[in-house]
């Protein structure tokens, strides 16, 4: 195989994660051509709407995997928690690279933090997970859908719509765009749970393809042991966009593990946490175990009571 086709959304960022991984490919394997090849996703369609409400982050990745299996593209790279745990049948997840920041961070022109936010301030985000964790902590905040590229969130917050907006770290870094406005404030992971996968990125392609054996030189193995714990977390609560859910593993240098988990009501009324200790042994069962952790206190019927609160919004 001397040749690689990359299927990518046309955004900003979407480009930089398909550039970064070809490159990454032509470095491993010096004869190979690779070559990008942009697709428009149903999520970049529409954008007057919150996720939540037309499917799930799912819309950014269908059109890629229907090129991938009518043989226009060989590889699809995601940004992993876009990626749903289940995929459809003939393709894969190949393999995900090294993890980058994986916090989520208040970014503003006026306010260095959220306690320095005013009563009612004006919060820009579409993420369920990041509204109820955000109400969890301060419930006068007023919560409203930003969708759109990174470019264009941020262009809404300079023009004064919002106080603040939420964005992952890594998105920012890898655009260079944390020194593009005044005030980007990580939140600590232990009070802002992540979204399964956040900060790695995926590589998807058909099962038993040469492809696989390509990217081998990219896969990052602490990576793949964190998202693995935390995609199937998700996939045992069989939750995604239309709930709030939030997990986060750590795998440490001795082996040990330790991962966290949240679901509730998107207004944060009700909140149900979970955490877990094990070891890289034994870290294919710790996903599940975490989840049945909150399956036991009533998990589910919080996530199906999230869902018609949602339903109802539409």
């Amino acid at each position: 195989m001397n040749k690689v086709t990359i299927a990518s959304r046309g955004s900003e960022l979407a480009l930089w994660q398909a550039n970064y991984v070809a490159e990454r490919l032509k470095t491993a394997h010096r004869d190979l051509e690779v070559d990008i090849k942009i697709f428009k996703t149903q999520g970049d369609i529409i954008l007057d709407t919150p996720l939540s409400k037309i499917g799930g982050k799912g819309l950014f990745v269908k059109e890629l995997e229907e090129a991938i299996l009518r043989g226009e593209a060989h590889l699809a790279v995601h940004s992993l928690k876009d990626l749903p745990t289940r995929l459809p049948s003939g393709l894969v997840l190949a393999g995900v690279t090294e993890r980058a920041d994986r916090r989520d961070c208040l970014v503003s022109e006026k306010y260095d933090s959220l306690d320095s936010l005013p009563q009612g301030a004006l919060i820009g985000t579409t993420s369920l997970r990041r509204r109820m964790q955000l109400l969890a902590m301060r419930g006068d905040l007023i919560i409203r859908s930003l969708r759109g590229n990174v470019h264009s969130r941020l262009d809404k917050l300079r023009s004064g719509l919002f106080d603040a907006i939420i964005l992952a770290r890594a998105g920012l870094d890898r655009l260079r765009l944390t020194n593009s406005v005044k005030f980007v404030s990580p939140f600590d992971i232990e009070v802002m749970l992540p979204a399964m996968g956040q900060g790695v990125l995926g590589l998807e392609c058909a099962a038993n393809s040469e492809t696989l054996e390509l990217i081998t030189p990219l896969i990052d193995d602490t990576a793949t042991i964190e998202s693995a714990i935390e995609r199937d977390f998700v996939d045992k609560l069989q939750s995604g966009c239309q709930a709030p859910i939030g997990v986060v593993a750590k795998l440490f240098n001795d082996g040990s593990i330790y991962a966290r988990g949240v679901v509730g009501l998107p207004n944060a009324k009700e909140i149900l946490r979970a955490e877990i200790r094990g070891d890289r042994s034994n870290y294919a069962a710790l996903g599940g175990a975490l989840a049945d952790q909150l399956l036991d206190v009533g998990a589910k019927e919080v996530l199906l009571r999230a869902e018609a609160m949602n339903n109802a919004e539409k």
